[in-house]
């Protein structure tokens, strides 16, 4: 995560699932599972909110926020449930996804450098949440939505197939006890995860400044058939459009290095 951690379709996010008039799930989705029987990749890290983040809850999450119907948990998404990008965005524009977008730095200031193009900031960490809408309504930032939600799911099923321009996984969570790595969010099988929502030709930018994991990460895409390198030698170039953050700043000064990748999504079928 970064820094470790529209109408309709974007309405807050209400206290439970979304239901329809009749009781039921929107569009007659079955009722939710009670039980999850796969692993998820992020814990929920609520803590506590200052008043300021309450309030943007309050005031901008009707705008920001997108309604994610749930299915086993609040954080879950439910497997019918899809993204219209259209409808949440009032436009047809390439879709950039940030998963695991902390307090939000990266992905604002990329909306707001680049207005012609949509963001989605993907995040459960609820404080985060909050600086990313002040963040963006202090600087007028109208082409990002943010989502609630894990991120595994959003990829998988929420976003329809190929919608993602590119998808970025900034300084995801190490998971770095040995007890933990399962943990990870890129591990195997998560090039099917990311390729699912990228478009072909698309891109996919990690970083990183745990070795190891960067190590875990090449080793994973390298061996994804969705993925082909866009870099050459043992790593990517930094990616220019990612702005440098108090937390890569501070893995630098402790003598971390920073780690980024690049690969494009190969055509389908």
């Amino acid at each position: 995560m970064s820094g470790r951690s529209a109408r309709g379709a974007g309405r807050a996010a209400a206290p439970g699932p979304a239901a329809g008039r009749d009781g039921g799930y929107p569009g007659g989705m079955p009722e939710p599972r009670t039980f999850r029987d796969e692993p998820v990749s992020f814990v929920r890290r609520s803590g506590r909110m200052s008043e300021a983040q309450e309030r943007a809850f309050a005031e901008l999450a009707g705008f920001y926020v997108l309604d994610v119907p749930r299915d086993v948990a609040w954080t879950s998404v439910h497997p019918e449930a899809r993204l219209d990008p259209a409808a949440a965005y009032g436009r047809e524009a390439p879709l950039t996804v940030e998963v695991g977008s902390g307090q939000g730095h990266a992905i604002v200031a990329a909306a707001g450098a680049h207005p012609g193009r949509d963001f989605l900031a993907v995040e459960v960490f609820r404080a985060g949440l909050a600086r990313t809408m002040l963040d963006a309504d202090r600087e007028g930032v109208r082409n990002l939505r943010l989502v609630e939600a894990n991120a595994p799911e959003v990829l998988a099923t929420y976003l329809p197939a190929g919608a993602a321009d590119e998808v970025w996984i900034f300084f995801p969570d190490p998971w770095h006890k040995k007890r933990h790595t399962k943990r990870r969010l890129v591990r195997p099988g998560f090039g099917a995860t990311a390729g699912a929502a990228i478009r072909d030709g698309g891109v996919l930018r990690l970083a990183t400044d745990w070795e190891d994991y960067a190590l875990q990460m090449r080793e994973v895409l390298d061996e994804a058939p969705e993925f082909e390198r866009a870099f050459e030698g043992e790593w990517a170039e930094r990616f220019d459009g990612r702005v440098m953050t108090a937390f890569e700043r501070k893995g630098i000064a402790k003598g971390r290095d920073i780690r980024d990748l690049t690969y494009r999504r190969v055509p389908r079928g």
